[in-house]
């Protein structure tokens, strides 16, 4: 971490670039479009063992919530352009800029619970490896999610003092959670990273290479989420059917896709859920996406 005279040498050489030290850049945009793009994009994929996927739309109350969460993705945009400027205007992984991340996180919530709700896993990935990329352009991979850790250790002094759900569970059953996965860098993203990198090598198509880096971060995840519905017995049960499917040739095979499907099957039968993974696979789409080689135009 960067000592306060560097920290303040970085930052105006940061505005210096980017144009100003007040609102939103064009960059800040842009890192926050690509972030939606990789949660879109893992929203996209199927069959997603368990989670809402495209598959969803023929039944009612399931293709409503996918539905509801394609559209509420949007609605992180501005928060994430925000931690971007945010993270751009500080310089470097300081306990203000987690403090601001924080606030931010918490209005972008308000929003995207309006706008249907949902990625509340997926806003605390995003948002840090977004601050990330700001603080360090040039950081793929294993580098981003060194800054992104640095951010993640100084304690969040603005937070409501009530336990979440997460931090709850986390302290029942001794699991890492969303807080213990960005502290310690975020391993399984990498390793969604890792299992991406090797299936293109091996030259899986890349819908099978996304599906592999998912059921790589389920196979070892201790989800949250699924202790809480599921309990210990349920999370270890999701956990080998993962390893199942990837131990059955991973799901560009034959056997492999067989292993995925009865696996789905046996989620949905038992209405569990492992959202953790997902949040996790769409940092690592959006990490695999850097460095941004062009600001590209807002949307329309």
């Amino acid at each position: 971490m960067t000592g306060p005279a560097e920290g303040t040498s970085s930052t105006r050489r940061r505005a210096h670039e980017t144009g100003g030290t007040g609102g939103t850049h064009e960059t800040d945009e842009t890192l926050a479009r690509a972030a939606v793009t990789a949660l879109t994009g893992q929203l996209a994929l199927a069959p997603k063992p368990g989670l809402p996927d495209p598959r969803d739309l023929g039944a009612r109350v399931a293709g409503e919530d996918h539905c509801s969460l394609r559209w509420s993705a949007k609605a992180l945009e501005p928060g994430l352009a925000a931690m971007a400027a945010a993270a751009r205007r500080t310089g470097s992984a300081t306990p203000e800029l987690r403090a601001e991340l924080g606030a931010i996180g918490r209005s972008t919530e308000h929003s995207v619970a309006l706008a249907g709700g949902g990625h509340r896993g997926a806003l605390w990935v995003l948002g840090l490896l977004v601050a990330a990329a700001a603080l360090e352009p040039r950081a793929t991979g294993r580098d981003l999610a060194a800054t992104a850790k640095r951010i993640a250790a100084h304690s969040d002094r603005r937070a409501p003092r009530r336990p979440s759900r997460g931090s709850s569970v986390s302290a029942t059953y001794g699991a890492a959670g969303a807080r213990g996965e960005a502290k310690a860098g975020f391993p399984h993203m990498r390793r969604a990273l890792g299992t991406l990198a090797a299936a293109r090598t091996a030259g899986v198509p890349e819908p099978y290479a996304r599906l592999d880096a998912l059921l790589t971060v389920m196979s070892t995840l201790q989800d949250t989420e699924l202790l809480y519905t599921a309990g210990p017995h349920g999370l270890r049960h999701v956990q080998a059917g993962a390893r199942a499917v990837i131990e059955a040739g991973s799901t560009s095979t034959e056997a492999g896709r067989a292993a995925l499907a009865a696996f789905d099957a046996d989620l949905r039968t038992r209405a569990w859920s492992p959202r953790g993974s997902s949040g996790l696979l769409a940092g690592a789409l959006f990490a695999d996406s850097l460095p941004l080689r062009a600001v590209t135009h807002r949307a329309l």
